[in-house]
């Protein structure tokens, strides 16, 4: 039965779910952009039967705190620290497995590249960690990266309206009917917050920093050589088919699954990603 907890992090109250029996072998579920821990909703219960399950909301995000932009420094290195001191610090893991997707995998990668022996496996749900992995949809971010100005601002902003969030969650995938509206309702809700806007636009400005630790990341997977798994929603119109397959030239023995499905593979094929979860690392 998944718990809802929160713990205080640096000052500051985080969110996270719980589930599973705690002498079972622990995985943390690292949500994206635009959701929170919500979107793990179907999976948890599936994974809680093998697993001791952790699925925190970031700052900033879904339950958890959400200072002003003007008080807090919204980036991904901030975000990786209080996920950092809730796992190690506060819940005092020692081994775990992370599954990571959109915003996860920059966080994660950071955690477990500074971290290496605690992690004991990895899950990859379209989960970028390559060049060649950023796709079309991030072209308007480009101009936004290179000079943070109004104008370079006003395409970015559409990322924050209920339209693209709709498409996050349909776009690419087989049948738009089996996407619960609950999914991109409840996101929109909290991306629709009074100044969680300048909280979105200072992540997304910084999510540039990310690249700049592909090379760090990457000797991580060549020396480590983490049990990974690679589900992935071929559709994704923001991270390629080419990024995933890229994983399995540091990670040779990694095991990848391209889904017809989209950005949010979990919408509609969290029965399989789950199977292939408990199977690989049974």
């Amino acid at each position: 039965m998944t718990t809802f907890q929160h713990a205080t992090v640096n000052g500051l109250k985080l969110f996270y779910r719980e589930a599973g029996s705690k002498a079972s072998p622990t995985i943390v579920l690292l949500h994206g952009f635009p959701s929170s821990s919500h979107m793990f909703r179907d999976l948890i219960p599936q994974l809680a039967k093998h697993f001791h399950v952790i699925a925190p909301d970031y700052i900033g995000f879904g339950y958890s705190d959400a200072p002003p932009a003007e008080s807090f420094e919204y980036t991904f290195d901030n975000l990786a620290a209080h996920v950092e001191e809730l796992l190690f610090g506060v819940l005092s893991l020692k081994k775990f497995s992370i599954y990571v997707q959109d915003y996860g995998a920059p966080i994660g990668y950071r955690i477990a590249s500074k971290h290496q022996d605690a992690i004991e496996g990895i899950v990859v749900q379209n989960g970028n960690a390559y060049v060649e992995g950023i796709g079309a949809a991030f072209d308007p971010m480009k101009p936004f990266w290179v000079s943070r100005t109004a104008e370079t601002e006003k395409p970015v902003r559409e990322l924050l309206k209920k339209e693209t969030t709709i498409f996050q969650y349909t776009h690419g995938t087989k049948d738009p009917s089996h996407i619960s509206p609950d999914s991109y309702t409840v996101d929109q809700l909290f991306l629709d917050r009074p100044g969680n806007d300048a909280i979105q636009l200072n992540l997304l400005h910084n999510y540039q920093s990310n690249l700049a630790r592909y090379d760090g990341w990457h000797e991580f997977f060549r020396s480590k050589q983490p049990k990974t798994l690679i589900v992935w929603g071929k559709n994704d119109p923001f991270f390629t088919v080419a990024g995933a397959q890229a994983y399995l030239r540091d990670i040779p023995n990694a095991q990848l699954h391209l889904l017809d499905t989209g950005h949010f593979a979990l919408e509609d094929s969290s029965e399989f990603i789950a199977q292939k979860i408990v199977t690989f690392f049974a």
